[in-house]
């Protein structure tokens, strides 16, 4: 019991345990699949080597569907395929959260951290929007909202590794989110205390009406389609294309317009599998 109540070094890469992965993720990975009815396409489209992963954040704070693309990823590909996740600082400091999110491969979320699995040629892992785009108001759901946060991509450009854009659908309907309430957080400082600019109205099962994320929920059986784009690459690359403010935009423009294009076919596909 005291070994669960002590935190790992959020900043170790020695802390994942490919052992836990082998056991987890076979079962895991199979039940949510079928709870679901989930289907991953694109798998190979996953480049060898470093890379960074880009995803939309779906489920507030359980992200499921990250668990069901990776284990796919993992049985079809293999190691090279999991990446290291750029995890909030909040969560992965948590007692026992900090020890299941590290052996998983979470890692605290900053730059250097990053550079430290691509330097080994990992892959990595981040979800620009965070708390915004993973607590998105549920008329949104099928939105890529980063909130004009392009961190991502002077991290792409600095350490000259591809982008792959990972798109899930109906993810995001696991539970309704009624309102994010950014109007509460900001009034509240969250963004100080909390880190975070959301505070919502959630409705799930079995709580009923939450004010706030539910760390922990039974999710709605949506069906979720995963698909892993085409890596996009960028012709100028290194430290000054990443400290070029006009170029950096256009990047992550270009990333979070083809996301969304994605998000949007895999919906519309969805509507008419349902009127079929």
């Amino acid at each position: 019991m005291t070994d669960l109540l002590k935190n790992q070094d959020v900043d170790s890469l020695e802390n994942r345990d490919l052992g836990l992965i082998d056991w987890v993720s076979p079962l895991g990975g199979w039940l949510l699949k079928k709870y679901f009815r989930a289907s991953v396409h694109g798998l190979e489209n996953i480049p060898r080597g470093p890379a960074l992963y880009v995803g939309n954040h779906n489920m507030g704070m359980m992200t499921l569907d990250t668990f069901i693309l990776f284990t796919e990823a993992y049985k079809t590909i293999g190691v090279d395929a999991l990446p290291y996740g750029l995890a909030h600082d909040v969560p992965i400091r948590f007692p026992v959260l900090n020890q299941l999110i590290t052996k998983m491969g979470g890692v605290r979320a900053c730059h250097e951290n990053a550079a430290k699995a691509f330097a080994r040629g990992r892959k990595v892992l981040v979800y620009p929007g965070g708390d915004t785009d993973a607590m998105r108001p549920f008329k949104h759901r099928n939105k890529i909202v980063f909130s004009g946060r392009n961190g991502y991509m002077k991290l792409a450009l600095q350490e000259k590794v591809p982008i792959i854009p990972i798109v899930a659908q109906g993810a995001h309907s696991a539970n309704i989110i009624v309102s994010d309430n950014q109007w509460l957080a900001k009034t509240l400082h969250m963004d100080k205390w909390l880190r975070t600019k959301v505070w919502p109205l959630t409705i799930c099962l079995p709580w009923g009406i939450v004010p706030g994320p539910a760390p922990v929920f039974l999710p709605y059986p949506t069906r979720i389609t995963i698909e892993v784009m085409k890596p996009i690459r960028f012709r100028r690359r290194g430290e000054k294309a990443a400290q070029d403010p006009d170029y950096v935009r256009q990047c992550s423009d270009k990333v979070e317009n083809a996301m969304q294009k994605t998000l949007t076919r895999l919906a519309e596909k969805g509507k008419t599998s349902k009127a079929a």
